[in-house]
């Protein structure tokens, strides 16, 4: 009996582990501060700890997405509180720091190609963040994280129909802004 606890504890470390970097830059992208979104993930992974551990591991992707989009939708909502109460008192928060020029490139490209590389960077990260939170949210569910339509809309509380919906908008809309850069 423990040594299958140990297996479950070892198999939910590998896939915490496994999403983490992901479920990050999803979380970054949705709030553009990268405080938050580690402390969105943190409290999801947490959530998903202490919740659902003991599920199986096939339903733990659709969980702790459905945990994250939870938090992130919560992080919007008090947000939007929070800008109204800063906009009554002229209170600015513009920290400027843009998370792609900290991203480390190992590749060997020529000064030009770091240049359009970095330009078509900043137009996807604009793009993604122009985008309506649902449409972002079922986004980078199937294309980063690979989930399918049903395990995006068991992530997101949604129907599939609402999921095709949100993502063939996405598609459109970021076809639209970056058909030269992509």
């Amino acid at each position: 009996m423990e040594h299958t606890q140990l297996d479950t504890l070892q198999n939910l470390d590998k896939f915490l582990a496994d999403v983490q970097g992901r479920a990050y830059r999803i979380a970054q992208i949705a709030t553009n501060n990268s405080d938050d979104a580690l402390d969105l993930v943190q409290d999801a992974m947490f959530k998903l700890v202490e919740k659902y551990a003991t599920r199986s591991a096939e339903e733990w992707g659709p969980l702790f997405y459905s945990i994250l989009q939870s938090r992130i939708n919560d992080w919007h909502r008090r947000s939007s509180v929070r800008n109204r109460f800063r906009g009554w008192l002229g209170i600015g928060d513009d920290d400027g720091e843009d998370p792609l020029h900290n991203v480390v490139d190992e590749g060997q490209r020529s000064p030009e190609q770091h240049v359009q590389l970095g330009h078509s960077m900043t137009k996807l990260q604009s793009a993604l963040q122009a985008l309506p939170l649902r449409q972002q949210q079922v986004f980078l569910l199937r294309v980063w994280e690979g989930l399918d339509v049903r395990e995006t809309a068991l992530a997101m509380s949604c129907a599939e129909g609402s999921v095709k919906t949100h993502y063939s908008r996405a598609i459109h809309t970021l076809r639209e802004q970056l058909g030269e850069h992509w």
